[in-house]
């Protein structure tokens, strides 16, 4: 069981079916895992993206700087949904976003993430790392680094990394254990190369897994095998 984990959701994920937007009982069931995991003496970080709103693509002829910010409010937007959900079921949390907007969440502040940690608050952490050309792969290497979590565990769409995309390959093997160096070797589509870097140089384990699995939130949090382990 891990003391401390970063959770990386992606915007995707809390869509469901329609692909976009907020779907509320994919929500209700990340929260409730959430919970539950919390319930069992984790302390839970969470970094979620905003692919369900915005991503930097659609803005084809826009500034990558101004298209990416769009971006961090995109991730704004689904941390305060997650927050409410959470605060719901009678669970305290916190937001805070890595650029200021402090009239709806923290400013990201270590210090007072981690003194929210100690306290069993759920922390949920957006806006990536606040800066344009970065991935929130990365901001959630990064903020697992600086909160020194035991684990970085990635909620996917598949239930783990496969040698090639197995919805493209029939034939796509699943693969239960990577080095970090295989998955940057091997151009496996886990998460960009900088945040397997910062993962790799700070010792964090990475457990990618799906997240339609029955509690593989909790699970992948108390330690058991499940999906893919980079190590």
């Amino acid at each position: 069981m891990y003391k401390r984990i970063l959770l990386k959701l992606s915007g995707e994920a809390l869509a469901g079916k329609d692909g976009y937007g907020l779907d509320e009982s994919t929500v209700d069931k990340v929260v409730t895992q959430l919970v539950k995991l919390r319930e069992k003496g984790t302390e839970i970080a969470v970094v979620v993206g905003g692919g369900n709103f915005w991503r930097g693509r659609q803005g084809k002829n826009m500034d990558k700087s101004t298209a990416d910010y769009m971006g961090m409010l995109a991730t704004t937007l689904n941390a305060l949904a997650l927050c409410d959900a959470i605060e719901s079921k009678g669970v305290p949390a916190r937001v805070q976003t890595a650029i200021n907007i402090n009239v709806i969440a923290e400013p990201f502040i270590l210090r007072k993430a981690l003194k929210h940690l100690e306290k069993k608050r759920i922390v949920i952490f957006a806006c990536g790392t606040g800066n344009p050309y970065f991935t929130t792969d990365t901001g959630a290497a990064l903020r697992a680094a600086q909160i020194k979590a035991d684990a970085l565990i990635m909620a996917k769409n598949i239930d783990g990394v496969y040698d090639c995309d197995p919805r493209k390959n029939s034939n796509a093997v699943k693969l239960d254990r990577l080095s970090y160096m295989e998955v940057m070797n091997r151009h496996l589509e886990v998460m960009d190369l900088t945040s397997i870097t910062m993962c790799m140089e700070n010792n964090i384990p990475i457990v990618a897994f799906g997240l339609n699995e029955d509690d593989a939130i909790v699970r992948a949090g108390m330690g058991e095998k499940i999906g893919t382990i980079i190590n």
